[in-house]
């Protein structure tokens, strides 16, 4: 009998599982399986290389997570970076086509009713926590519609516990509005709102930007009413 085999026996016998055999020796676990399948060990030790297999196994999962997490976030930021590139420049049909959509979801759409009746006036009106959003709306306000910057009124909503001042101040520099167009401040969000995001995800609160022009809401709702039938 093969020198190696006869220690793998014994190493076997003494309660070693193939993987730790296969490194002391170096002879694959094929060949050890042929060598030692019909060896019958002791209810202790199998117990004790079932929990090796058990422990081994919940370590290779455990990095294979980690790895498939770091290949997750390496292959989302390739695919960020790639459709970035796709997009170099804005058109003037861009803009466009954006300011409709971000009313189209964001913006205050529904009719004014009073005494059961329609009003003729309508003011253009887009309320959002995220300063990203607004800004692109200004700049379709500015650029496509061009909205002099004085008839563009503001007003923020926060919660009790929030600066208004070091609020306002942060709201005037995202979106270039100037100070003097801020109106009242609002305490509390929405319920809507609320319902959505607890407070402590709405660290800037929430901004209300507000043009007093009938003519420039049924223009935008005529973009919509436009892209409804073309889809």
């Amino acid at each position: 009998m093969r020198k190696d085999r006869q220690t793998a026996l014994k190493l076997r016998f003494s309660g070693k599982s193939y993987g730790e055999i296969n490194k002391i020796l170096g002879v694959p676990k094929s060949t050890l399986s042929g060598w030692l399948s019909k060896i019958i060990i002791s209810d202790k030790y199998q117990e004790r290389i079932k929990k090796l297999a058990s422990e081994k196994s919940t370590t290779a999962l455990i990095k294979r997570n980690k790895q498939q997490t770091k290949f997750a976030v390496k292959r989302a930021l390739d695919i960020r970076k790639r459709a970035a590139k796709e997009l170099m420049s804005l058109s003037k049909n861009d803009l466009l086509i954006m300011g409709i959509a971000l009313y189209w979801a964001e913006g205050y759409k529904r009719p004014i009713i009073r005494n059961g009746r329609e009003v003729t006036y309508h003011a253009v009106s887009i309320t959002n926590s995220d300063s990203y959003l607004i800004k692109v709306f200004l700049k379709f306000l500015r650029e496509y519609c061009n909205v002099p910057k004085e008839k563009i009124k503001a007003s923020i909503r926060i919660f009790e516990h929030q600066n208004e001042s070091l609020l306002l101040n942060w709201w005037q520099k995202e979106t270039g509005i100037p100070m003097c167009n801020f109106k009242k401040t609002y305490y509390g969000i929405s319920k809507s709102s609320m319902g959505k995001r607890p407070f402590n995800r709405l660290p800037y609160g929430m901004i209300q930007v507000v043009v007093a022009d009938t003519a420039l809401f049924h223009r935008i709702m005529g973009y919509i009413e436009r892209i409804k039938k073309l889809v």
